[in-house]
């Protein structure tokens, strides 16, 4: 009977982990073809040292904190499981251990949110400009010279106009920036700029103008898209503790002295440990599917 009722709480963490996929579990099918590595030629440390110059990093006060609520955290949900002390300060320590990645998941997210809006800048920009000088390289000119742009978009718009000297063309130019930042904003824009370069078009400013306006409709969407999901972290945030907390009700239900006296036995203790790990594994994931998959199109 108390083997059964541990097997049960186990499978309906993993069930309901699984059921809904429109909500708690909609990160899991995004997971399978996740294809954040967009910025793969910017290394951590050159992300955390932009996340603090936009003075966005994490204070000393932030990380203690973070510490305090993780250990805390970890020693209760723990200790309701096992009774033990070793085992709770083992799995304090795991808590403290994995901060850096929660950490580090923070700025990707922060870096990325960063680099969508300087995409937005960069787009916006060269279209007006182009507008003005109708050609593709001056328009780069004027953007790269406007102030408005940093880096890395910065270097990597100097860059274009290099190329584009250097080759007589724009098609390596445009190859370079599309394979960098995998947007479509940055994908129609550049074909765009591409056929009015090698074809011509009589109309190209009204198709210029259609585009800002599809910019303008797509950052909107992507500024509601997270605000609901940040309305998903916290929810996701709340179920996964409660899933923790469902342990309580099988001492409820079975006596804590009768659930001391089942941690004697080895498989009980390893039913619960996969409960915890589990649990701990799923909220890992939506935590790293918050904070990687943003501003992505």
């Amino acid at each position: 009977m108390e083997i059964f009722a541990i097997l049960l709480i186990f499978v309906f963490i993993f069930f309901y982990r699984q059921k809904d996929q429109g909500n708690v579990y909609k990160f899991i099918v995004k997971q399978v073809s996740d294809t954040y590595e967009k910025y793969a030629p910017y290394t951590y440390k050159q992300i955390r040292e932009k996340v603090k110059s936009l003075g966005l990093e994490y204070t000393t006060k932030q990380y203690i904190v973070q510490v305090a609520l993780f250990a805390g955290g970890a020693f209760v949900i723990s200790y309701l499981y096992f009774y033990n002390i070793i085992i709770s300060i083992v799995y304090v320590i795991i808590a403290i251990l994995i901060i850096p990645y929660i950490s580090y998941l923070r700025y990707k997210k922060t870096y990325s949110e960063y680099i969508f809006e300087q995409i937005q800048v960069y787009a916006t920009n060269t279209i007006m400009e182009f507008a003005v000088t109708d050609s593709f390289v001056r328009a780069l000119e004027g953007v790269y010279s406007s102030g408005t742009l940093e880096d890395p978009l910065l270097s990597d718009v100097k860059h274009m106009i290099d190329l584009s000297y250097q080759n007589g063309s724009i098609d390596e130019s445009i190859e370079y920036m599309n394979s960098k930042y995998d947007y479509y904003i940055i994908k129609n824009m550049h074909q765009l700029f591409y056929q009015i370069t090698k074809e011509g078009s009589l109309d190209s400013k009204d198709v210029m103008d259609g585009m800002l306006t599809d910019i303008d409709t797509l950052v909107e969407n992507v500024y509601k898209d997270r605000m609901d999901r940040k309305t998903f972290h916290k929810s996701f945030l709340q179920y996964g503790v409660m899933l923790y907390l469902l342990v309580m009700l099988l001492q409820y239900l079975l006596g804590v002295d009768a659930y001391i006296k089942l941690l004697d036995k080895f498989y009980i203790q390893i039913l619960l440990h996969a409960v915890v790990i589990i649990n701990s594994y799923f909220l890992l994931s939506g935590e790293k599917y918050y904070n990687e998959n943003v501003g992505a199109e």
